[in-house]
């Protein structure tokens, strides 16, 4: 069976009393859920440690990280490391979110440098792919998306990418008045399982974990979540409140 995830990406909001507030709420708010449900919290930087405290020994709950550098160490002012985050029990970090993408001009190389990394440092990558609206209006959304995983996956082994999640992040549908039916999003998870599919094998495929990453919140996730090939919801926004995001956990 494979795993379902709700993550929260709580990208630059949340200062630390903040931060270890809303985690206690979740936590608090959320202890019985189906085993094979895992939560992760992907916080800024500044509360990882904090944080890895109040998580530990939480069954189903996970710390994750939003970035790593694609180097292993070295004089980038500013950046922080895989081994750095796997050494303050960090268990997930987020690869090639589309803000870093368009933000920060991260490429499908620097990507795939930034895999190599997590693998090597035991961290469980959280690969984020996805189009923007004028591919989409183009109609190469599918061809899109493939590019995106070829270039940034297919360099590795299927035995390397046991721990591997996608998250589909329709650009078009993040904050733009868009929506992204159910219908939609379940059409993209399963072009991206047979993509994997086709390049390993079916059982690589059917074992690994798609997340929907577009605006997901509590009145569209239990119609997201039946969808049988979406294994749960990178969250934004909704993850900033306890209610919310508790709402989306209990949709499953």
């Amino acid at each position: 069976m494979r795993k379902k995830i709700v993550a929260g990406n709580w990208k630059m909001n949340k200062q630390m009393e903040e931060g270890l507030k809303l985690t206690f709420a979740i936590k608090e708010t959320n202890k019985n859920f189906p085993e094979e449900l895992e939560v992760v919290l992907a916080p800024p930087f500044i509360h990882l440690y904090a944080m890895e405290e109040l998580l530990k020994n939480q069954p189903n709950f996970f710390l994750g990280a939003q970035n790593c550098h694609e180097e292993e160490s070295g004089a980038y002012t500013g950046e922080v490391s895989a081994a750095m985050l796997a050494s303050v029990g960090v268990d997930y970090v987020i690869i090639g979110h589309s803000e870093r993408r368009h933000y920060f001009n991260e490429t499908d190389t620097h990507v795939a440098n930034k895999l190599q990394q997590a693998i090597a440092n035991d961290l469980n990558p959280i690969l984020c792919v996805g189009e923007h609206l004028a591919i989409r209006n183009d109609k190469k959304h599918f061809e899109y998306v493939q590019q995106q995983i070829e270039n940034t996956l297919f360099s590795f082994t299927a035995d390397l990418m046991q721990d591997l999640v996608i998250a589909y992040e329709p650009v078009w549908a993040i904050g733009t008045g868009h929506n992204a039916t159910p219908e939609q999003a379940q059409e993209m998870h399963q072009h991206i399982r047979q993509i994997l599919q086709d390049q390993y094998s079916k059982s690589f495929a059917n074992n690994l974990t798609i997340l929907y990453g577009g605006s997901c919140k509590p009145s569209n996730a239990p119609d997201l979540f039946q969808q049988p090939d979406i294994d749960g919801g990178l969250i934004g926004g909704a993850s900033l409140s306890a209610d919310d995001f508790s709402a989306i956990i209990q949709s499953f």
